[in-house]
């Protein structure tokens, strides 16, 4: 028998978390494991309970909550013996969504009864770790509004890129990498440890999670005009073919700008300096993942020009 821990963010993303840990109970094969029930009360809060559980010998400790919550946990863990696993409650949910694990209680249960685990590597940017991905320049910028909105979801997030990225003014970035140097104006700069932002927006299609490298998207100016089409190509895994977007790997880079400001970190908004170094740490967690499955675009591809082009012309 296993000990498992499941930590549950009750305000997590856009589900309600009542009578979840009932549902749990349900579902959970308990002759496989011992279940316990933690609840997370503030920010970090769940990293605290994480790290006492892997103290404690816990087998497998459990994220229940979105984006936030899951780096909470993971980072804990690093370097630990105890495997991670995730119930996704989020609004983006990009490391369940990558790692094949249903964005719904049920199956994602369904997965931690299966139990298979996977030696993992996360990234860190500065000392903040990350585990989908990280990055500047718009990508932060959509980050910092999207916290400050009330609203969660596809839809909003959709909406909330597509108007702010016609005001946005790219910059210039000096990126060192082990083995030349680059400066260039860019629109973002995106390094995944994983394929997605969350909601099957796929930043870095060919990602994995298991090379020990960070797949790198850096994405130019472009005409605004454009922005449904680089929009659509990120839902339907066809950012490489966009001629205003350069990809490539490594393990580390360093990235400097002319200003201090805004970074996310799986999708949360931080304030860092000018200098920023991004590093991938190899295998350095276990976790329990899903089997591959076909990813559909969440919106038909006949629509979807008209929907953009719908919230681009609002008032």
């Amino acid at each position: 028998m296993q000990r498992i821990s499941f930590i549950i963010n009750p305000i997590a993303g856009t589900r309600a978390k009542k009578n979840i840990s009932d549902f749990i109970l349900q579902e959970l094969d308990k002759e496989k494991y011992v279940p316990e029930f933690r609840t997370s009360e503030y920010a970090g809060h769940a990293h605290e309970l994480a790290r006492q559980a892997a103290a404690d010998g816990v087998d497998v400790v459990v994220a229940v909550g979105g984006d936030g919550t899951v780096n909470e946990v993971a980072s804990a863990l690093v370097n630990t013996e105890s495997v991670f696993a995730v119930i996704p409650c989020g609004s983006g949910n990009g490391l369940a969504r990558h790692q094949h694990i249903p964005i719904n209680i049920k199956g994602a249960i369904r997965v931690i009864n299966e139990g298979k685990v996977r030696h993992l590597d996360y990234g860190t940017m500065g000392d903040k770790p990350f585990f989908c991905t990280c990055g500047v320049g718009f990508d932060a910028f959509v980050s910092q509004k999207f916290a400050e909105g009330g609203k969660r979801g596809f839809m909003s997030y959709i909406e909330k890129t597509l108007r702010e990225g016609v005001r946005y003014k790219s910059e210039t970035y000096t990126i060192e990498y082990e083995d030349r140097v680059d400066r260039q104006q860019a629109f973002l700069i995106a390094c995944a440890n994983a394929s997605q932002y969350g909601n099957n927006a796929y930043i870095a299609p060919e990602a994995s999670m298991e090379d020990g490298l960070m797949d790198i998207t850096i994405i130019k100016p472009f005409n605004t005009i454009l922005a449904p089409q680089v929009i659509m190509q990120l839902f339907s895994k066809s950012l490489a073919g966009n001629p205003h977007v350069q990809m490539t790997q490594a393990s580390s880079i360093r990235i400097t700008r002319p200003t201090p400001g805004a970074v996310h970190v799986d999708g949360d908004p931080l304030m860092m300096g000018e200098v920023i170094d991004v590093k991938i740490h190899r295998h350095a967690f276990h976790m329990i993942v899903g089997k591959p499955t076909t990813n559909k675009l969440m919106i038909p591809l006949h629509t979807f020009a008209d929907i953009c082009m719908e919230i681009l012309g609002r008032k």
